[in-house]
């Protein structure tokens, strides 16, 4: 009792209120009570000890701009340390890359940091080494690929796909990308991307760059993998699960041990021509030409037929096309006067994938939220859905950032400790572009101003003082932002 109880009691940061309950212990009573509140207190400093220890932990992720070996290594140490520090770690990954992406095209530092920390990747070699090889670049994609065939459309997985676009582009800007083999199978592999995005006229571009092409001589040594496709429809899906039965029948038929070769893929050339058929019947694009589908499954006819080698589901695939509708009546699916010059890009088009970054960082910071409040909510005030309120009022659903601002002041409103309000340009984009911008060009401001105070030495310190206070990045005022802002106009 002596020992320990009375040596807390007397703990100069203990409440005053469970300190006086110590002054009276004369009955079992009154120091079960005594004793009781003193735990209650250890307890609840212990909690919001641990909880400010994360606020720090927090903290300093929002203020690392780590290159692609560090961002891997800080993400696999603080999964060490908490689980939810991972979880807000991505989300601020995912906000770096938005803010830098929406003002410079995506560098291969930036698009290697995004897939590492989608694939939990740490292989830090190969990510360096794909930079500048068209066939590791096609690994990187094919990678990313297979593991969204094997998933719903998150956002995530959304922005794997964007990732995926990004890695077929630079294997074709690699210098090493001029064989066939590669180039046609990086369109096709693009093809099929911009296909399950619905983005179908670009998907028309990347089939008719492979069709068009003269030489498909090295085409037959790379072939399209039915694992890594993604769901296109139900022809697809039959030719696949059909050419596994065909390959199971055939070896026990000839009672021959199971075959270790691939069944389950197709032929570039001619899947690029099945997904232009099929692009024409879904979007009836208006930059098509006037040509029946009669006339493009003749193209598809002769490239079948002119093939030296192709496999069990390019066969089952060509049949289906052949037995639809339209191949018998010739119906017109475009009108336009011949056939368009194909329009690819060398690079991808980043805006979609930082509106999927920004949607998933969202995402991914209020499950961190959550489970912050699930841990420390007894103690401390946390709102849950601060972050959808920012990105309601981004995309202009006023009534709905209204109501969960509500929320969120309802739950404020006479609570005890209370986080930091976030004034990062990474968050702020959340919330409005502009303003976000204000904010980056406030801090631009600050920074100018304090090398020019450095090295104008001539100039009294009196007469062009700036207060730290005045100018910080934290505690910037709106009319302090708003001032910079006119001074630049």
């Amino acid at each position: 009792m002596n020992n320990y109880i009375r040596k807390c009691a007397r703990d100069p940061s203990l409440d005053s209120r469970v300190s006086l309950l110590f002054d009276d212990i004369s009955t079992h009573g009154k120091l079960q009570n005594a004793v009781s509140a003193l735990v209650d207190w250890r307890l609840t400093k212990t909690l919001i000890d641990a909880w400010n220890q994360f606020s720090v932990a927090q903290d300093v992720i929002r203020n690392q701009y780590p290159d692609l070996r560090t961002s891997l290594h800080l993400r696999t140490e603080w999964s060490k340390i908490d689980e939810d520090l991972s979880v807000y770690f991505t989300a601020v990954t995912f906000l770096n890359v938005a803010f830098k992406t929406n003002r410079n095209p995506l560098t291969d530092e930036m698009l290697d940091i995004l897939s590492a920390v989608c694939l939990q990747s740490n292989n830090v070699r190969r990510y360096l080494n794909a930079r500048h090889s068209s066939a590791l670049s096609l690994g990187q994609a094919t990678k990313l690929m297979k593991v969204i065939a094997n998933n719903s459309h998150s956002t995530v997985q959304l922005i794997e796909i964007e990732l995926s676009k990004a890695y077929l582009y630079r294997a074709l800007r690699c210098k090493d990308s001029d064989s066939d083999s590669i180039y046609c199978l990086a369109n096709v592999y693009l093809a099929v991307l911009y296909y399950t995005t619905g983005q179908y006229e670009k998907a028309i571009d990347h089939c008719t760059v492979v069709t068009r092409s003269r030489d498909h001589s090295q085409c037959s040594s790379q072939v399209i993998l039915g694992e890594l496709l993604p769901k296109i429809d139900d022809d697809i899906d039959n030719a696949l699960g059909l050419a596994v039965f065909y390959q199971y029948v055939r070896t026990a038929a000839l009672n021959q041990q199971q075959q270790t070769q691939y069944v389950s893929v197709f032929s570039t050339e001619l899947l690029a021509h099945y997904l232009y058929i099929r692009c024409q019947l879904v979007a009836k694009c208006r930059k098509l030409t006037q040509m029946s589908s009669a006339d493009e499954v003749q193209r598809y006819e002769k490239c079948f037929s002119e093939l030296s080698e192709m496999f069990v589901t390019d066969v089952i695939v060509f049949h289906s096309v052949r037995r639809a509708k339209y191949s018998a009546n010739g119906e017109k699916l475009a009108s336009s006067r011949e056939r368009t010059k194909p329009v690819t890009s060398s690079q991808l088009e980043t805006s979609e994938l930082v509106e999927l970054l920004q949607r998933s960082a969202v995402e991914h910071l209020t499950t961190c939220c959550q489970l912050e409040a699930r841990e420390f909510g007894s103690e401390v005030v946390i709102v849950t859905i601060d972050f959808e309120a920012m990105y309601a009022c981004k995309l202009g659903e006023y009534q709905r950032c209204l109501q969960l601002s509500s929320q969120n002041v309802h739950t404020l409103i006479g609570g005890g400790i209370m986080p930091d309000v976030l004034t990062h340009s990474e968050f702020i984009q959340l919330m409005d572009d502009d303003l976000c911008l204000l904010n980056w060009t406030h801090g631009a401001c600050r920074s100018v101003v304090q090398r020019s105070l450095r090295t104008c030495r001539n100039i009294s310190a009196e007469s062009v003082a700036v207060s730290d206070d005045s100018v910080s990045d934290e505690t910037a005022s709106p009319s302090d932002v708003t001032g910079s802002d006119t001074q630049l106009h």
